[in-house]
This record gives structure tokens, C-alpha cells and sequence, in this order.
């Protein structure tokens, strides 16, 4: 790919055949390496790394793949486009090859929410059993089980797996729109994506999330004086007040559907009929039918305005898939197996909340969300990561991966 910066792995001789590790071998492999997981985050909560920040961003970006490299990947550092004239950071992709068949994808995101400076200002802590700092569960501990899985994986020379990928993206924070084609040209066709968003703090995996719509209405009347001819004008607000209402009634929240009118604004000064309005409305729906049907609802509602005169544009900004159950079903059911195998107890959860899973998953790749170790907080000055959970959850991943190379069986 033009402007792709490509590394290559160090030359290896062709696997023997792979031997599958014992659910015991995982959790004492996991367990060794949680020294470097501690040091992989601390060194990742370190850099800012905000979406906006493409600078810091690729920083993060370079430390991850120098530590893919380290271990045996041949990477990719891949550029993004501008869009909307924003600038973002790089995709970065992993790629170890295997024995076997299946191709397995490990995802996570590089960027945070907190702007440049917060990573001085809420350095990396631990207190107890819990870490701190910007980001630590949404997403570095995401990136760090990554590569800690595929060093527990490559310690036991394991390579059952046809490929192993892992990638990381720049933008998951602001709905991934440099990012999402790249994201989906390299995992179209695997045989399984796991995305490394981080446990609920139940410690429940991720299996339904919500789809998302944006969008924008704008709305023209026709402005008048407001004392003398009041009768020559169209009043916009009106209109949009009346949309507004006319909209929320579409929710349905025992469905799991909501429409939130989330900005609203009209006119120019109290003594003029307002000419124009613009409404801000976001969608949410846990199954794409549910989704797109609301979302015709409101163009509907856009072609039949409710004052004469009065004309509506209803934009869709962006609109993100749902992530739905039957796109994780069966690697849930693999995952539960092998958390029962390793003596852990979870749920499975589904949230409002979107990911790149959400993008990945309507591919018709099977996926899997929540795999990440346990933490909370996210996006707020108390995030937190419990560092018990580390060691256990990276042996579910690496166990997950296994699984899914040798067609769902662990010993």
C-alpha cells in the first residue's frame, strides 16, 4: 500500500507441527509475563495519544510497533486520510503466520479521549490491585493483552493458527472515520475478530451493542416582523419544535431504541419570525432493522413539514451498524468453554455503547467484543484497570485463540 511503512519479521524455518497448550500452560504463561504487561501499560498511559492528536497518536503508534516487531510480527505502520480536514494517526498491523488454517484477528484502538497534557498532569499509578491513568482500560489494556496474549502464544510455541493479526486503529473514540475501510479491507474473510475493548466491570464479554445514527435537520421558513406582519412568515422554530416531538415519539425503549433531539436551535432575535432551525438528533437501535426504519421514519417526517412553506433536510452524519448476537453467538459459546476450563465465571452483556466491532462484525466475520482484562471508569478522571484480572484474561484470550485454530477444542 502506497506510504505504508512495512517491517519485516526475522526469517524463521517452517513450523513443525503445532501442539495445542494445556489450559495449565496458559495461566502459567500468563502469569510470568505480567511483569511486561504492567510495564507495557504504564509506558502506553504515558503518551497522549487523543484523537485529534495524529502526533501523539503515531507515537503511541511507533512504540506499538516496535514491540510487535520485538516479537516476531511483520508489521505495518499505514497511513490515514484526512477527513472533514482532521487529521488522525496511523493504522498499525501485526502479521505472524502459522501451521495451520484460520485466520484470527486481535483489535484494539490507540487513542483516548483526553487532550495533550493529561498524561503529565494523571501519570500512571497503582494503588493496590487497581492502575490508573488516562486511558488505562479504554484502551491500553486492550493493546497490552493483545501483545501479551501473542507472547504467551509464541512462548509455548504455539502456531496452530494459519495467521495471527493484530491491529490498531486511531480513531475508535470519534466513530473511526479514517480508519474503518482499513479496518475492514484486513479483517474481511477471517475466520474470527476479537476486539480487545476491555471487560464490563462485572467482568462480562461483550456480545450485543447498540447501532448509531447522527443527524443533522436543517430547517427554513421565511422570516417576518414579528408585531406587524407576523402572518408573511414561517416560523422555523415552531417547526422544529413540532419535529422534535413528532421524532421522539418514534423511540421505542422497551426495544431498546431512543431518539435523543440532543441540540436545538432557532432564529436570531425575539422580535423576528425565525427563518431557520437546525436540530441535532441521535439514533440508537439494537438490530439494523429497528435502525434503518427509524431512520426513514425521520426523512419521512422531513418530506411532510407541518407549516406551509416550511421545507426540511434531515442528514445522516454517520450511521454505525449494530453489533448483533448472531455475529457473536458461536464464539461466545467457544469462550465460555474455555472460561469454564480455566476456572473463570462470566457473563454475557450487551451495551449501548458502539466499537469497531460494530463495523467488523457486518462484514459476517464472527466476533467477539469485552475481551480485554476488567477496569471501568472510562473517559473519566477515575478510569481504572484491576491488574488481578490481568493474567486470567490474557489466558482467555490466548485459550480463545487457540480454541478457535484447533475448531473449538482446548485441552
Amino acid at each position: 500500500m502506497a506510504g505504508t511503512t512495512a517491517r519485516t519479521a526475522p526469517v524463521r524455518t517452517a513450523p513443525t507441527a503445532p501442539t495445542a497448550p494445556t489450559v495449565e500452560a496458559l495461566r502459567r504463561s500468563a502469569r510470568a509475563g505480567d511483569p511486561r504487561f504492567r510495564d507495557d501499560l504504564a509506558s502506553l498511559v504515558g503518551i497522549d495519544s487523543g484523537s485529534l492528536d495524529a502526533d501523539g497518536v503515531a507515537k503511541a503508534g511507533a512504540w506499538v510497533a516496535d514491540a510487535l516487531a520485538e516479537d516476531g510480527f511483520a508489521t505495518e505502520v499505514i497511513p490515514t486520510p484526512e477527513v472533514d480536514g482532521c487529521r488522525y494517526g496511523p493504522v498499525v498491523v501485526g502479521r505472524r503466520r502459522g501451521g495451520g488454517r484460520a485466520r484470527i484477528v486481535l483489535f484494539a484502538h490507540l487513542d483516548t479521549v483526553f487532550p495533550a497534557g493529561t498524561a503529565s498532569a494523571r501519570p500512571f499509578r497503582i494503588d493496590g490491585d487497581r492502575a490508573f491513568g488516562p486511558g488505562v482500560c479504554d484502551d491500553v489494556a486492550g493493546i497490552a493483552a493483545g501483545l501479551a496474549a501473542a507472547r504467551v502464544l509464541r512462548g509455548l510455541g504455539y502456531e496452530g493458527y494459519g495467521e495471527l493479526v493484530l491491529v490498531f486503529t486511531p480513531d475508535e473514540e470519534v466513530g473511526s472515520p479514517a480508519s474503518r475501510d482499513i479496518l475492514a479491507g484486513i479483517v474481511d474473510g477471517a475466520d474470527a475478530a476479537l476486539c480487545l475493548e476491555c471487560a464490563r466491570e462485572n467482568g462480562d464479554l461483550v456480545v450485543a451493542r447498540k447501532g448509531v445514527a447522527d443527524v443533522l435537520v436543517d430547517i427554513r421558513g421565511r422570516a417576518a416582523h414579528s408585531g406587524v406582519e407576523p402572518e408573511r412568515g414561517v416560523n422555523a422554530a415552531l417547526e422544529a419544535a413540532r419535529f422534535a416531538l413528532d421524532v421522539a415519539a418514534l423511540a421505542d425503549p422497551a426495544a431498546g431504541l431512543t431518539v435523543n433531539v440532543g441540540r436545538m436551535c432557532a432564529g436570531s432575535r425575539a422580535n423576528i419570525v425565525p427563518e431557520s432551525a437546525e436540530l441535532h438528533l441521535e439514533v440508537r437501535a439494537a438490530d439494523l432493522v429497528s435502525l434503518t426504519r427509524t431512520l426513514d421514519a425521520i426523512d419521512a417526517r422531513a418530506a411532510a413539514p407541518a407549516l406551509d412553506g416550511a421545507r426540511i433536510v434531515a442528514t445522516r452524519l454517520d450511521v454505525c451498524p449494530p453489533l448483533e448476537s448472531a455475529a457473536t453467538e458461536d464464539l461466545a459459546g467457544v469462550a465460555l468453554e474455555v472460561g469454564e476450563r480455566l476456572g473463570l465465571r462470566f457473563g454475557l452483556a450487551a451495551t449501548g455503547g458502539a466499537s469497531d466491532a460494530n463495523f467488523v462484525a457486518r462484514l459476517g466475520v464472527p466476533t467477539l467484543d469485552g475481551l480485554g482484562p476488567v477496569g471501568g471508569g472510562d473517559h473519566g478522571p477515575d478510569e481504572w484497570l484491576d491488574l488481578a484480572t490481568a493474567p486470567e484474561r490474557i489466558a482467555l484470550l490466548s485459550g480463545l485463540v487457540v480454541a478457535i485454530a484447533e475448531g473449538g477444542s482446548l485441552r
